[in-house]
């Protein structure tokens, strides 16, 4: 018969392993619906180096950022607006739309996630599944190779270097390599990631994501067509929602917008060898190589060397970031004009962090 103090401690560590596993969605605060309505920590009561934020801020505010939000544990720890409107006449706001860019990349390697868990697809589906034979200027052979996973992963093996790589027109998605066996960021067979789902939802890819996501989170925003790209408009409150949802591995609150972690994982794991520091549309800190758009070569070592080893961020043209940093709870976003002239200004989001690591302790 075991004693009275075994029991004790039988139960006491049982209740320690409850509290472990309620621990991820416990540590978060989630902002109700209205837009206006966010719980806020100051810096200071986090212990944080304050006498480091203005050089952060100046750093924003001379590179054409327009919104800064970082959060911890959820909650808004520094919110800072830059600037005019696109407009150019009033002041940037939490209530001011901006573009996404490539982050939003994201938002649609999210929607496939959704898809695939509701079993209306598989990403090792090929895509002409989904597409139609035919989609590509390929032999049958050779499109029929490519698979949804390789649209996720930037390895269609479809030529980057034609006259504009964000065309989704079959003439213009020509014939570079076997699918999977080169990697290269191109915009045309990504976009076309949509289209995978409308087919396969049966219904229009902008009501889906409002239904799977957008609504589900209490997040603002809109798609729009801006000539090949399909780019997603919000507030930057709404990117920051996004990233703590996927902080909290598809989580929101108490509610599984996604229950597929092993998806969400896959996301921002790296992908394939190619490319370490990249998934699933996401980018990867940490890795022991990386490569960027327009370019073949092989750079060793993070991609955001002053960033978080276990960082990983959407990023778009212009300096579009949405940068999650699981070790420390922190999401952080940043919009805004170009900082750079590169098509994902990856340096700039160094030049962010080289700053916030002197700050966050």
């Amino acid at each position: 018969m075991k004693s009275p103090a075994f029991i004790l401690l039988f139960f006491a560590m049982l209740l320690s392993c409850k509290k472990e596993e309620q621990n991820v969605t416990d540590a978060f605060y989630f902002p109700p619906d209205e837009p206006d309505t966010w719980e806020l920590v100051t810096p200071a009561s986090l212990g944080w180096n304050t006498t480091q934020i203005p050089s952060l801020l100046e750093l924003l505010e001379n590179n054409g950022t327009r919104a800064f939000i970082v959060l911890k544990d959820g909650k808004i720890a520094i919110e800072e607006y830059f600037g005019s409107n696109l407009a150019g006449t009033a002041p940037f706001t939490k209530s001011s739309l901006w573009y996404w860019a490539s982050a939003g990349k994201t938002l649609t390697a999210f929607v496939v996630g959704k898809a695939q868990e509701e079993g209306y697809l598989s990403i090792e589906d090929k895509s002409s599944d989904y597409l139609g034979t035919g989609w590509t200027s390929l032999s049958s052979q050779q499109e029929s190779k490519i698979t949804i996973r390789h649209q996720l992963t930037m390895t269609t093996g479809l030529d980057d270097g034609v006259e504009n790589n964000h065309s989704f027109q079959k003439e213009d998605l020509v014939y570079k390599a076997e699918a999977g066996s080169r990697w290269t960021y191109h915009n045309g067979p990504y976009t076309l990631l949509e289209k995978v789902v409308s087919e396969a939802v049966d219904k229009d890819f902008d009501l889906y994501f409002n239904s799977v996501l957008r609504d589900k989170t209490g997040m603002d925003g809109t798609w729009q067509w801006i000539d090949d790209d399909h780019v997603f408009f919000s507030t930057p409150r709404s990117m920051a929602r996004f990233g703590l949802l996927i902080l909290n591995n598809g989580k929101w609150d108490d509610q599984d917008i996604i229950s597929d972690v092993s998806y969400v994982n896959s996301m921002i794991t790296p992908s394939q060898a190619l490319n370490k520091s990249y998934g699933f549309l996401w980018w990867l800190n940490g890795k022991e190589s990386f490569m960027i758009p327009e370019s073949q070569i092989v750079f060793p070592g993070s991609i955001t060397p002053a960033g978080p080893a276990d960082m990983y961020s959407g990023m778009g043209k212009n300096g579009q970031y949405v940068s999650i940093v699981p070790s420390m709870n922190i999401v952080m976003i940043r919009m805004g004009e170009n900082p750079s002239s590169v098509p994902v200004p990856f340096l700039f989001l160094d030049d962010i962090w080289e700053k916030l690591s002197l700050i966050i302790k």
